[in-house]
């Protein structure tokens, strides 16, 4: 489970994506950390500060609000849309605005805009699927994308400590999913304007993004 990929069904079909977002709550839950631990181990990670999982085209960090919200504190004075920026991916209303879903960790060029040749200049603040990398769950499996570090040596306690940060996040993820949807507003659909606004999506609701203030609302 990650976050919502599409604007939820109609009313019809919201109850029932809801009850099985349930399901899945209550499964990621009851997930074991100490299997995922050991599923870790057998596989093998040490991180190798390549910076590559930071950089390229493909380097897309789904964020959820308090994420947004850590990482302003920690970058210190930067606002909401300097750390976050809406997906391209999207959907007009009749009056020409723009809808999507959830917020991505903004990037400078083809990099996150945190990188640096030193590290991660947000590193105790950086996102969930940051301090997971490369692991991630699925349908409560252990899954793996691309890495260097695989296969490298782990202790069982650094181990342990990402099994608990997936298990955390596929609940956070979970759970976002159902703040969203229930507070999701359909809308009819129409043509782009260049006079139209961004509205992003989220757990919170509705957020009218104001780029010229650099705030959402």
């Amino acid at each position: 489970m990650s976050e919502i990929e599409g604007p939820p069904p109609d009313p019809s079909g919201i109850e029932d994506m809801l009850a099985d977002l349930a399901l899945q709550l209550e499964q990621a839950e009851s997930l074991s950390a100490e299997t995922i631990a050991r599923e870790i181990v057998r596989i093998g990670f040490f991180c190798r500060r390549c910076g590559d999982c930071c950089r390229g085209e493909e380097n897309s960090v789904a964020l959820f609000p308090f994420e947004i919200r850590a990482i302003m504190a920690a970058a210190g004075g930067e606002g909401w849309l300097d750390v976050a920026e809406p997906p391209l991916e999207g959907e007009w209303d009749v009056d020409g605005n723009f809808h999507t879903l959830e917020w991505r960790l903004a990037k400078e060029g083809r990099d996150c805009k945190y990188y640096s040749e030193e590290g991660c200049r947000i590193y105790e603040a950086r996102p969930l699927l940051c301090q997971t990398y490369p692991f991630y769950l699925e349908e409560g499996r252990l899954s793996w994308s691309e890495c260097r570090g695989l296969g490298g040596e782990i202790g069982p306690e650094e181990a342990q400590k990402i099994a608990e940060l997936l298990k955390r996040r596929q609940i956070v993820e979970i759970r976002e999913a159902i703040d969203l949807i229930r507070k999701y507003e359909d809308f009819e659909r129409g043509e782009p304007s260049p006079r139209g606004r961004c509205i992003v999506h989220d757990s919170e609701g509705e957020h009218d993004v104001e780029r010229s203030t650099n705030s959402v609302i």
